[in-house]
């Protein structure tokens, strides 16, 4: 581990004990106590890089001020054009930020984005009630008024997923600072039930790193070695991907859970990033409050199980960063300037790798996924339907082993970064996921499959397993 991913786990399992602390505390201790803990540990781990942080969040406060009808579309100009400035500095000539500022500046530009967001729904139905002449109760999600500077810059800074996520909404966090009763929501035992498998999937990181560099496909001799060695290498290298995601998400869900952010009733059916989708009223003494189910849905930002077995790679997106994915389908997909599935998730993918960063690594992975999803979308309308029930496990078994090879393949390029790096190491295998993804999606297209489109979760998802086995 690099001297920086100390730095991120220490900050991580800082952040549980701080949460036992602010979990019984007054809104006012809240507020400000998680924000002075964020911006103390920005300014730990950024230093005068923590300007850029206040940079963005003036400018986007100040474009609510201005223009709260159309801020939301504003927001995202200012906040994307920003990123691009921050991450040109060496080239101006100028300090070039730490990696923690990196990681603070992507997760506020979320924040940020869903606050303008959240503020223009704020004033058009504020519009829409003052044209219609009544007034309308409490609508589910919506704030009870435009943040102040102040609040704007406590919710920027709460310490809570600062520097790894899980992103969460303004709605949330007021949530957290009003929860009634926070003494009656569960914390220990959610958080040792999600905490369990973390250990493990540490030294699975470390062992297969240690056994698998990275490094080692840089050299000149890996090159040497047969195909079925260079192919096999893009299993593990995604496997260590992967278990260092889980363990950091795991780790910061964890510190969430200690403080009861996110927590809401079962009932509420609560949406990771989101937040409920139904409508509780909030108990109205302890004793109802601890006679309540509390799940903590709103901030899960990784279902590792459906991660690695569900079938297909559309669904693969939905159960990795769960809370960005959430922010990326509300604020981008919905917004893309085309109807088509394909081209909309190709929009969605060219902003998102804008977001991680400039490196072409980003661009070629997330670029590949749209062929991905066309592929295996014209082809599974095409086959899957005429096949037996036996043969249709058949298929979702064949799918689920290509669907994990092209995450393997498309990991290279999101870590190797550069395009000499990636390319040569693709073009060593034969790029043989574009071309099985390319023969697939003509296959699909000459028997007549139809054009991909977003299946319900509840009717569509596949798994591997029984579903109870997917149950933590």
């Amino acid at each position: 581990m690099s001297p920086e991913e100390w730095t991120y786990l220490v900050v991580l399992l800082i952040s549980i004990p701080i949460g036992f602390l602010f979990k019984k505390a007054g809104p006012g201790l809240k507020r400000w106590g998680a924000a002075a803990v964020g911006l103390g540990l920005t300014l730990f781990t950024c230093g005068p890089h923590t300007l850029h942080s206040l940079v963005t969040i003036l400018g986007t406060w100040a474009l609510i001020q201005a223009q709260p009808c159309s801020c939301h579309a504003l927001a995202l100009a200012w906040t994307f054009s920003y990123l691009l400035f921050f991450r040109a500095l060496s080239l101006l000539g100028l300090p070039t930020p730490t990696p923690f500022t990196n990681a603070v500046q992507l997760l506020l530009t979320l924040k940020l984005v869903s606050l303008a967001s959240e503020v223009q729904d704020l004033h058009l139905a504020q519009r829409k009630e003052m044209a219609s002449g009544f007034s309308k109760g409490p609508t589910l999600g919506l704030l009870p008024d435009v943040p102040s500077l102040m609040e704007t810059l406590s919710y920027s800074y709460c310490y809570v997923g600062i520097m790894t996520g899980p992103f969460f909404r303004y709605r949330t966090y007021l949530d957290w600072l009003e929860q009634p009763f926070p003494g009656a929501v569960p914390s220990l035992r959610p958080l040792l039930r999600r905490a369990w498998p973390a250990p493990l999937f540490g030294l699975l990181f470390l062992l297969s790193s240690h056994l698998f560099p990275l490094e080692a496909v840089r050299e000149d001799a890996f090159y040497a070695r047969p195909l079925p060695a260079r192919l096999f290498y893009m299993i593990p290298v995604f496997f260590a991907f992967r278990m260092r995601f889980y363990v950091a998400w795991i780790a910061a869900e964890c510190g969430c859970i200690a403080a009861g952010f996110g927590a809401y009733p079962v009932a509420a059916k609560a949406r990771a990033g989101g937040g409920p989708t139904l409508q509780c009223p909030p108990p109205s003494s302890p004793e109802k409050a601890a006679s309540l189910e509390y799940d903590y849905e709103t901030i899960r930002n990784i279902d590792c199980y459906s991660t690695d077995f569900c079938v297909r790679v559309r669904d693969g997106m939905r159960y990795w960063n769960m809370t960005v994915q959430w922010w990326l389908a509300q604020y981008i997909y919905k917004n893309a300037p085309f109807r088509s599935y394909v081209l909309r998730s190709a929009w969605t993918m060219l902003l998102s790798a804008y977001w991680h960063g400039l490196h072409p690594g980003y661009y070629l992975s997330f670029l590949t996924i749209p062929l991905c999803l066309a592929a295996e979308g014209r082809l599974e309308s095409a086959l899957r339907g005429r096949l037996s029930p036996g043969g249709q496990k058949a298929w979702d078994w064949v799918h689920w082993f290509l669907k994990m090879r092209a995450y393997d393949y498309m990991c290279m390029g999101f870590v190797l970064l550069s395009m000499g790096d990636t390319l040569r190491y693709w073009a060593s295998i034969y790029f043989c996921i574009h071309l099985l993804a390319l023969a697939a999606l003509g296959l699909g297209l000459a028997l007549g499959g139809g054009s991909p489109s977003r299946r319900k979760t509840a009717s569509q998802a596949t798994s591997l397993a029984p579903e109870k086995l997917r149950e933590e």
